[in-house]
């Protein structure tokens, strides 16, 4: 796909999935950022960036470990994910904590300024990883850290039928390199190749439960990826979809819940 039309799908796409996003995945993802916060082992006082951050799930959490003399600041292609998490910061009346839309790829920050860098389940979605993990090191003052959480190997993620299912009924892939970070050892070679020392690499096995088919239905279709698609789609088509992934993960039907298995894998590295 082509990179201008990659971002264009991605902002466009999330718009559409932020009312929808922790309804869906709230719960779900909690495991994963929870790991990358603790291998990111912020400390109170620090200041941390938080890119692709959606609705601030992790940046308010990382914002609670910094503490108010710290700074947190959240940034996402989507403008809709930043207006919603800055709706939050002003409800919980945090003031140590700011949001901006920013691509990923041309972080508008002050270079060697951060003391830890995050990203939480965006690399995915860039049309470029090495540029956009070349500018969170060049953000990060010298032995500051950078932690980042992707899905792991498309056969460990029983939703990944999700694709070839909405792909067939689009005019091109929406994320055509989605699972290529979590394969192999990809992801540590990429910190390394932006020049991250000290690179380790953890694998995630779980679960993710569902309660209904509505719910399994709704994370990956509407909470996701795939919603500017799926938002395009006629009645019909959905009805087709909804029963072709249904019938995808029936496997993993228990009763009337889901309990569909995936994996995570978390990425940490310094720079010198």
């Amino acid at each position: 796909m082509d990179p201008k039309l990659q971002r264009r799908v991605q902002r466009y796409g999330w718009d559409r999935a932020a009312s929808h996003y922790e309804r869906y995945w709230l719960e779900q993802l909690r495991i994963a950022q929870s790991k990358l916060l603790e291998m990111a082992a912020l400390h109170p006082g620090e200041k941390v960036l938080d890119v692709s951050c959606g609705t601030g799930m992790v940046t308010f959490r990382a914002a609670d470990a910094v503490g108010p003399n710290g700074n947190a600041m959240g940034t996402d292609i989507s403008q809709t994910m930043i207006d919603t998490a800055r709706e939050e910061a002003a409800r919980r009346q945090l003031f140590h904590v700011t949001f901006e839309r920013m691509d990923a790829e041309e972080l508008t920050v002050e270079d060697g300024s951060f003391d830890a860098v995050l990203n939480a389940l965006g690399l995915m979605f860039v049309p470029d990883v090495d540029k956009a993990l070349r500018e969170m090191h060049g953000v990060l003052r010298a032995g500051g850290r950078a932690v980042a959480a992707v899905w792991g190997e498309r056969s460990r993620c029983g939703w990944a039928s999700v694709f070839p299912i909405v792909d067939a009924r689009v005019e091109s892939e929406v994320c055509p390199l989605f699972f290529q970070m979590g394969t192999g050892n990809t992801s540590q070679k990429r910190f390394e190749r932006a020049g991250f020392t000290g690179v380790t690499l953890n694998r995630i096995h779980t679960t993710l439960h569902y309660d209904s088919a509505e719910a399994a239905l709704g994370a990956v279709l509407q909470g996701g990826a795939m919603a500017l698609a799926y938002s395009r789609f006629d009645d019909a088509t959905r009805n087709e979809v909804h029963r072709e992934y249904l019938e995808s993960i029936e496997a993993y039907r228990r009763g009337s819940a889901y309990e569909v298995p995936a994996e995570f894998v978390v990425t940490s590295g310094r720079k010198a």
